[in-house]
């Protein structure tokens, strides 16, 4: 054991060894650059795991409570894969592109934008076949809140195989969870540190309220990231830069004007992407391109809007014999159970006039209807409200929006590891350990529940619910100062002459387009600006919800398209070819999913 924990000592320390000063072309950044080389095994794309090892069970540690720098990031890019990509046995080998070994150097860092109270994470990918005739550079933001490889499977798999580099940032968010009972958090090299040694993730500027918290960067930092999204975008592509100066001395200066830089991303990516282009004056960006993008541009809706008012109809309208047919709508007896004392709740709250449930889930159809959300929409947001993300969105947005920093969040929750009677109580440090790469820095998840101090029965999230949809509404200073936060992540279009791709499902019912990208393309054209879209049916938002039974029989994965986009976008940059106009993509779901099937369509170079 003595000798074992020797070799582990000698590993990190050698995956520590090449710190460097921070970068003069970066000088953002809060701590010095990690660079570490991975081949052999370790390659930048897969960790070494091809296909078959992220399709598999997830990565096992020597020491399940101090696991290695090394077996922490293999297992954050398999779990980064396994969250965002259908590598099922009967998806198709080629569905996210080539998978081979990329053999390559990263470049790990902590910046931070003006103002901000908290950094974010930067991570360079770049490949020892970098094509230096190309010189090409991804810049991609994770989705949702996810941690540093969030990206890998969209922005990772189309260009490390070309001979590309990629930049990727957490976007101020992350899964370096800060754990109040140890007072740890996870370091830059992946690992769980005690505070007032090396930097770490996140560390709250002041005790967190309520015993044993957990500490999430996205809701307790005090800032508000999503306003910052777009900085947090362009610094990783200066990041990328000062990183590809540093891997070929030779070249540098590496700069806009020589290195075609391409930012994408989905979800919360697609938001940042479309953030940064319209606050690109400087013109680092060659080209956009974002995939169900969260963005809220004057004439959509924010998601918090949306969350909160889902969060409290869609369990009462998925009684409605309109969603017999839904994924994720039938099968759950709880989830009927709450269904049911949801349609009393807001028929007290003088909302609903009927008195049976089959009238009062046909009522609350008829309201998300009228409120502008679309069948195709609201068919898989029901597989959202089964998975409760409405509340967990709700929940962390909240308290990110109001800037609760390290006060008590919004509406009496409290992130926490709980006892088997619902208490918090001290994480088991082998859990902990896992947070970094397993979590997608949205609770609940992986032993961090959401403590609703508010639960009354029979509709025990009620009480919190409409609390947190009452800040939205109502008329207190912590409603005024919600929707000041979410005022300040309101985006303006592109600047002129930046080419934007949007790729987007037709049934997202998570951020549905409606609210989100066709108001950003009215926008955009109301102002001559160069923006297409591409709209595809059948496709929802989540690609990993197609290993879910009966999911591929509805939907197709929906970032092939990406990637399509990617081809399109490259071959308008590199070689002077038309950027494609609007598309409506009809695709045929099916096992497994061919070419054919997807349509996808045929530009650029793949």
């Amino acid at each position: 054991m003595r000798l074992l924990r020797g070799i582990k000592a000698l590993l990190a320390r050698l995956f520590r060894a090449r710190a460097k000063p921070v970068s003069a072309g970066a000088d953002f950044l809060a701590a010095a650059v990690l660079e570490t080389r991975h081949a052999d095994g370790d390659d930048l794309l897969t960790a070494g795991l091809g296909r078959t090892g992220l399709l598999g069970p997830p990565v096992a540690f020597a020491d399940a409570r101090r696991p290695t720098p090394a077996e922490l990031r293999r297992r954050a890019i398999q779990m980064s894969w396994k969250g965002i990509a259908w590598l099922q046995p009967l998806a198709a080998a080629d569905t996210y592109g080539a998978l081979t070994p990329v053999p390559g150097r990263e470049y790990n860092a902590f910046a931070r934008v003006p103002g901000a109270s908290a950094t974010h994470r930067v991570l360079a990918q770049i490949p020892d076949a970098f094509d230096r005739a190309a010189r090409c550079l991804l810049v991609a933001p994770a989705s949702g809140s996810r941690g540093i490889h969030g990206a890998i499977a969209v922005a990772g798999a189309w260009a490390l195989p070309r001979g590309y580099a990629v930049v990727y940032t957490d976007k101020a968010a992350g899964s370096g969870y800060w754990d109040s009972a140890g007072r740890s958090g996870v370091a830059l090299d992946g690992a769980r540190a005690a505070a007032g040694g090396v930097p770490l993730e996140f560390e709250p500027a002041a005790p967190l309220a309520g015993h044993d918290a957990i500490g999430v960067k996205h809701a307790h930092s005090g800032d508000n990231p999503e306003a910052d999204w777009g900085q947090h975008t362009l610094q990783a592509a200066r990041f990328g830069l000062a990183m590809l100066d540093r891997a070929f001395p030779e070249q540098a200066p590496f700069t806009p004007q020589n290195t075609c830089i391409i930012a994408v991303g989905i979800s919360n990516g697609g938001g940042a992407v479309l953030q940064a282009a319209a606050l690109d004056q400087q013109r680092v960006l060659s080209g956009v391109v974002a995939g169900e993008p969260n963005i809220c541009v004057e004439g959509g809706r924010p998601l918090y809007d949306y969350a909160t008012e889902a969060a409290l109809w869609m369990p009462c309208a998925l009684l409605d014999p309109f969603f017999d047919t839904a994924p994720g709508a039938r099968g759950n007896p709880l989830l009927a159970s709450a269904a049911a004392a949801r349609g009393a709740t807001l028929r007290a709250q003088g909302w609903l006039p009927a008195e049976t449930l089959p009238a009062q889930a046909r009522a609350a159809l008829t309201h998300l209807r009228a409120q502008g959300w679309q069948d195709g929409a609201l068919k898989s947001a029901a597989a959202v409200t089964a998975f409760d993300l409405w509340r967990s969105l709700a929940v962390l947005y909240a308290a990110a929006y109001t800037r609760s920093g390290s006060e008590p969040m919004p509406c009496g929750y409290q992130y926490a590891f709980t006892d088997g009677l619902g208490h918090p109580v001290p994480a088991p440090a082998a859990l902990a350990a896992l947070w970094g790469p397993d979590a997608a820095g949205v609770p609940p998840g992986n032993g961090v529940a959401i403590v609703d101090t508010r639960q009354t029965p029979p509709d025990l999230h009620a009480p919190g619910l409409l609390c947190l949809r009452g800040l939205w509404t109502g008329s207190a200073a912590a409603a005024r100062r919600l929707r000041a936060g979410v005022a300040a992540t309101r985006s303006a279009p592109p600047r002129a002459g930046l080419p934007v791709l949007l790729v987007h499902g037709e049934e997202d019912g998570l951020i549905p387009a409606v609210f989100s990208s066709a108001p950003y393309l009215a926008a955009s054209r109301k102002v001559g600006l160069l923006v297409r879209e591409w709209r595809v049916s059948p496709a929802q938002h989540f690609d990993a919800f197609l290993a879910i039974p009966g999911f591929a029989r509805h939907y197709v994965p929906l970032v092939p398209y990406v990637h399509a986009a990617l081809d399109a976008l490259w071959a308008h940059l590199r070689s002077g070819a038309a950027l494609p106009g609007d598309m409506q993509i009809r695709a045929v779901p099916g096992l497994p999913p061919t070419a054919a099937n997807l349509r996808l369509p045929a530009v650029g170079a793949r």
